[in-house]
């Protein structure tokens, strides 16, 4: 007889049926543990300035002793920041291989929003290696940055990666916020007036009107100033503002 000539409650009390499942609770899925080490990694080195294994011997990683570094698959020679890398040649390396920076840079494409070529000057005569290699980062948008040897050199890549969060007006000069300060920092933006002749004149004068009330004949007088700079600040005193 077929089950469906039956009644349904007849056929379903017949039917050797399995228990009901269980509902399982719903949970977020958990990351496996070479994800939870990948992530980790990845937190660590972003502390870490980032060193191509190619440098390996390099004399200028024993003066990074301020942070830590390690080695990683990197493209440049070494990454001090999310957008900042370095790329390093010693101008001996480069008469041998002039054609070396050529391929990194290939290799580098656009890849970084600060491109930092580092030069190690290591020959008596480098000026017209230094030429050459300045005309590359002209054109590849490098900036290039010079050291005189190993030490200057690590402490250079150093000093980038400490920089990496700070604001750009941490470089920038600070105006005194006193008046006297200030007068003396103004004074010295006219060409070739000094911090010490700005500070010889507010001690003559005083006042930047008696200054400006004041001949060029007098200003000579002051010492240190001469014909040059008091002619210039002469000519500035009364030139018009605007023309």
């Amino acid at each position: 007889m077929s089950l469906l000539d039956d009644s349904s409650d007849d056929v379903l009390a017949n039917l050797d049926l399995p228990p009901p499942a269980k509902k399982l609770a719903t949970t977020e899925p958990q990351p496996s543990t070479s994800t939870a080490v990948a992530q980790q990694s990845k937190i660590i080195k972003s502390y870490c300035i980032l060193v191509n294994p190619k440098q390996r011997g390099n004399p200028l990683l024993k003066s990074i002793q301020n942070l830590p570094w390690v080695y990683d698959d990197i493209v440049p020679d070494y990454v001090v920041g999310t957008t900042t890398c370095i790329l390093y040649i010693s101008l001996r390396y480069h008469n041998l291989n002039p054609d070396y920076i050529h391929g990194r840079l290939k290799q580098l494409g656009k890849m970084y929003e600060l491109r930092v070529l580092l030069v190690q000057v290591d020959i008596q005569d480098p000026h017209n290696a230094l030429k050459h290699l300045t005309r590359i980062c002209l054109l590849a948008d490098l900036t290039l940055m010079l050291a005189w040897n190993a030490e200057e050199a690590g402490r250079i890549v150093e000093t980038y990666k400490m920089l990496e969060h700070k604001p750009a007006d941490l470089i920038m000069e600070r105006p005194g916020k006193n008046p006297y300060e200030q007068l003396v920092s103004a004074l010295t933006t006219i060409k070739p007036v000094n911090k010490s002749d700005a500070m010889t004149l507010t001690q003559n004068y005083g006042t930047l009107a008696n200054m400006i009330k004041s001949s060029e004949e007098k200003l000579k007088l002051c010492a240190g100033l001469g014909p040059r700079k008091a002619k210039n600040l002469y000519r500035t005193f009364n030139e018009n503002f605007l023309k």
